[in-house]
């Protein structure tokens, strides 16, 4: 969905000549068939309110396996040693990460704790907008933009986790890429294209509380489904309006409804499923990430003229944001 006067949705956002807090992170995600695996990646840029000219570019990456244990290793190096581009996806965090439209490499951590792959992939479909407007994508409000660019890729390589070597065939995955000037208060983001019924269905959502001045919003809900290739988008300022959300310590409802169109999902995450993240505010706060990749998800899509499409699934990415560090979820990085 382009936009007129927008760059590409990989374009870096951030300027390092305008000191200013800022926060942006592209990030890639993949699923293995099975459901029992998951690799995440993350290049981040993160400059403080405080000393904006101290930014700092950092590499993440989480092997999520249901079955055994994750892992998850961070590295930071300063933001004038990494290149992001202006034109397009093109990163590069030091050694520890490098990422383009085709694939990613890299290695991240120590022999005992360390992630190194080597993947490349196949994109299918357009981006996948999420903001109807423009100004949103350009302006103050709100203050965290998100969008996916790939939103569908078929993902082949290899990695390695702690000296052991997994083959990548055929997994499932997508790209993002979020900035802003800090994160929501409150929060849950999901995305899944995966399913036990093997229906060529994705869904991506997202339910926020953010604040406006010193006034924080209600839970706010937005809903994207494309299923046998037809696009359902539950974006616009009417549909914030009546799209249901509600976030819950391990499991998050989202619902929209217009014009014969009905679709409800829920996703859910066991507590061992989760890796809990700090997330810093531009503003020197904490956001605390609790994020999976094996969630469980449910989809029901209700379309005029057919019957109800009823989904499983046991690859959904789930991430919830909160201020509480009483969260209950190991912290790993």
């Amino acid at each position: 969905m382009p936009m007129q006067g927008l760059p590409d949705w990989n374009a870096v956002r951030y300027d390092s000549q305008k000191p200013q807090g800022h926060v942006e992170s592209y990030f890639v995600k993949a699923n293995d068939a099975e459901g029992r695996r998951a690799l995440w990646l993350k290049a981040t840029i993160i400059a403080s309110c405080v000393r904006p000219a101290h930014a700092m570019a950092e590499a993440w990456a989480i092997v999520f396996d249901r079955h055994g244990s994750h892992t998850a290793v961070k590295e930071a190096i300063p933001f004038g040693e990494a290149s992001f581009s202006r034109d397009g996806l093109a990163i590069d965090v030091g050694r520890f990460l490098h990422l383009d439209p085709d694939g990613s490499r890299g290695v991240i951590g120590r022999a005992e704790q360390e992630i190194n792959w080597d993947l490349r992939w196949t994109r299918h479909g357009e981006p996948l907008v999420h903001f109807p407007l423009e100004a949103m994508y350009t302006g103050a409000f709100p203050k965290s933009k998100l969008v996916s660019p790939f939103p569908d890729l078929r993902v082949e390589g290899t990695i390695s986790v702690n000296g052991q070597s997994l083959d990548i065939s055929g997994w499932r995955g997508m790209q993002g890429h979020n900035w802003g000037r800090g994160h929501a208060d409150v929060y849950a983001w999901g995305h899944c294209n995966q399913w036990e019924q093997d229906v060529d269905t994705m869904v991506e959502a997202v339910s926020a509380r953010v604040r406006v001045g010193p006034v924080l919003t209600p839970l706010l809900t937005m809903v994207c489904v494309r299923h046998l290739g037809q696009e359902y988008l539950f974006t616009g300022p009417r549909h914030l309006m009546t799209n249901r959300g509600e976030v819950h310590p391990r499991r998050w409802f989202f619902g929209a409804k217009h014009r014969g169109v009905c679709i409800e999902g829920d996703f859910s995450a066991q507590t061992d499923d989760l890796v809990g993240l700090y997330y810093p505010n531009p503003d020197g706060s904490m956001t605390y990430c609790l994020n999976t990749k094996i969630g469980h998800g449910r989809l029901r899509l209700e379309l005029p003229g057919q019957d109800p499409v009823d989904l499983t699934s046991k690859s959904a990415a789930l991430e919830l944001g909160t201020k509480d560090p009483a969260h209950g979820v190991r912290m790993y990085v």
